[in-house]
């Protein structure tokens, strides 16, 4: 009888370009801060292994001390991880010539990661628009929020779009379930950097401007009061007049009143470095939280059309998973 044979073991290979800002980084530092999530000890196997290449020679980089330089272009191969469940779908908003605009669902994150290559909006578009579909998207959205994403024409309209969010002409309004009863309206005012003394690398928190922070401010209105696991929760309005990294999150956990399902920013920090390095599933500290997804939602942008200069705004329902805790 002969024995079943396994099948082929699936690898993906992922291209990363030195950017400037990391000219000169050890081998094993650079990876580690473009794929946030991959311990010291895999970067240095993943090196070991002989999975970190030149994209144009083929030249195997074996030693981690090895510095990269800006520009240069390197490719991993690793074995394809089993990622997990996703909506592999948005809702399109509105489409013409130079936008276009989609309502991205919870929980889809937007570009590969340790964890997530095929289960990515990135791919999702390559699927339904097909591979050369054109369009690059002008901002992101964290994995767990839902809501207003908008594209434009790569090496066209994408261009006008980056440089509206970056000189800050478009308004963006978020909608958040926080916990505890919020009951005024208030700007808050707090420079954002990596956290001081935290072992999480992707874990944002208050930076003073001269320790390299940078400045970050939100105006929350409180809209509605309820409840959520027999405790008091607000739904309140955010408005970003910035938009530096998990911004809106850091800002409501450090006024006390956390985003309701936040793992990185609702739970003491030990709880989720056991996601990070003890292997705990990321689904039990939602089941910890009592929701899967972190209740903030891009409800609404507002923004010049990138061909006419027109204003035009794009909105995105409160999503049902949230509105069974408290519609607006």
């Amino acid at each position: 009888m002969s024995a079943v044979s396994e099948p082929p073991e699936e690898f993906i290979e992922i291209p990363l370009i030195v950017d400037p800002a990391r000219d000169g980084f050890r081998l094993d530092r650079f990876l580690s801060s473009r794929i946030a999530r991959l311990s010291r000890t895999r970067v240095q196997a993943i090196v070991d292994n002989g999975q970190v290449r030149r994209a144009d020679t083929g030249e195997v980089l074996l030693r981690a001390s090895q510095r990269v330089r800006a520009g240069e272009a390197l490719v991993i191969r690793r074995p394809a991880p089993r990622e997990p469940e996703v909506v592999l779908d948005y809702r399109e908003i509105y489409r013409d010539e130079a936008l276009l605009v989609i309502d991205k669902p919870a929980g889809l994150p937007v570009h590969p990661s340790a964890s997530y290559h095929r289960h990515t909006l990135t791919q999702v578009l390559r699927d339904r628009l097909g591979p050369g579909h054109g369009w690059d998207m002008a901002h992101r959205l964290d994995r767990e929020t839902s809501g207003v994403m908008v594209f434009g024409r790569r090496a066209g309209s994408a261009t006008a779009l980056k440089k509206a969010f970056l000189g800050r002409e478009v308004r963006k309004t978020y909608l958040a379930l926080v916990h505890g009863s919020f009951h005024e309206q208030v700007r808050i005012d707090v420079p954002l950097g990596f956290a001081i003394g935290s072992k999480i690398r992707i874990k944002m928190g208050p930076v003073p401007v001269a320790a390299g922070g940078l400045p970050a401010a939100t105006t929350v209105r409180p809209l509605r009061h309820g409840e959520f696991n027999k405790m008091p929760v607000t739904l309140v309005e955010a408005l970003p007049e910035t938009g530096r990294q998990h911004q809106i999150r850091v800002h409501l956990a450090e006024i006390g009143h956390a985003v309701v399902g936040d793992k990185l920013y609702g739970l003491p920090e030990e709880e989720f470095l056991k996601v990070v390095e003890g292997g705990r599933k990321l689904h039990e500290l939602g089941a910890q939280l009592g929701l899967q997804r972190h209740a903030l939602h891009a409800a609404a942008l507002t923004l010049p059309h990138p061909a006419s200069g027109a204003e035009v705004q794009f909105t995105a329902p409160w999503p049902a998973e949230l509105a069974a805790i408290l519609a607006p």
